[in-house]
């Protein structure tokens, strides 16, 4: 297994804190990226379905798609009404132009677009929708950015955000070009979260799921001391967080008008 599969896949270990910990998007950002009277919408890359649960009621029907069967186990439980099915966005196990839109929540960058937008292509009806986006902690804001590093250490290339602003604002189509209509849209909100649950949403990532067990708990021990200093006894905090959403709609296959 590759590193880049091993961290993409590390996430099913620990479903349940994923789920509990990790934000929603904001009505706002959904209602931009659903498009009108949709009628069969795929959430690719579904993990423990975070984003499905905002498409339902949205859709008339919400099919969700992930490869991590402990993942798919805690969406299937959160979610019994959603279809969930194993696969990825390079095998949608879908016939061909049978969704209204496809989306792609917090899990674009663990995808190869040269594999999988043909097949999101394939999948989608003329003039469907193709929507990604990435909810997590505002990284523009410094002190959020901060709370898994150590004292000194400088924020990683990874995860700096203007990394996350180049990820957002040029997502690479391959040729040919299929899809029309692109637009670029960020939504802001906060979440209200206990101290110790913030701590646990920083444990939640890629980097520190992946680290040992001695770096975890060091950097763990320091975003809860970098908490305390700046909220005091504080129960609970409002947690800056955003939703930054690109979409595009499907240009109708040669022979269809």
């Amino acid at each position: 297994m590759t590193d880049r599969l091993e961290r993409a896949m590390s996430f099913g270990s620990i479903a349940e804190d994923y789920d509990g910990l990790r934000p929603q998007p904001p009505r706002q950002a959904v209602d931009w990226l659903v498009p009108p009277r949709c009628g069969v919408a795929v959430d690719l890359g579904a993990g423990t379905g975070l984003f499905t649960r905002a498409l339902v009621g949205r859709a008339a029907e919400v099919i969700a798609v992930e490869p991590d069967a402990r993942m798919r186990a805690v969406l299937t439980e959160r979610s019994p009404d959603v279809r969930a099915v194993e696969g990825t966005g390079e095998a949608i196990p879908l016939p061909d132009a049978t969704a209204d839109a496809v989306f792609v929540s917090s899990a674009w960058h663990w995808m190869d677009p040269q594999r999988a937008v043909p097949e999101i292509g394939r999948v989608l009806r003329d003039g469907g929708r193709f929507g990604l986006i990435w909810t997590s902690r505002d990284r523009d804001v410094d002190w959020v950015r901060d709370l898994d590093l150590l004292p000194g250490e400088d924020t990683p290339e990874a995860e700096s955000p203007d990394r996350f602003r180049r990820r957002h604002e040029n997502v690479a189509l391959p040729d040919p070009q299929i899809f029309h209509d692109i637009a670029r849209a960020t939504f802001t909100f906060t979440k209200t979260m206990k101290l110790d649950d913030v701590v646990a949403m920083v444990g939640t990532y890629s980097r520190l799921i992946m680290a040992s067990a001695d770096e975890r708990t060091e950097r763990l021990a320091n975003a809860r001391t970098a908490l305390h200093r700046r909220f005091a006894d504080a129960e609970a905090i409002d947690i800056p967080m955003q939703s930054r959403c690109w979409r595009a709609d499907r240009i109708p296959r040669c022979g269809n008008h």
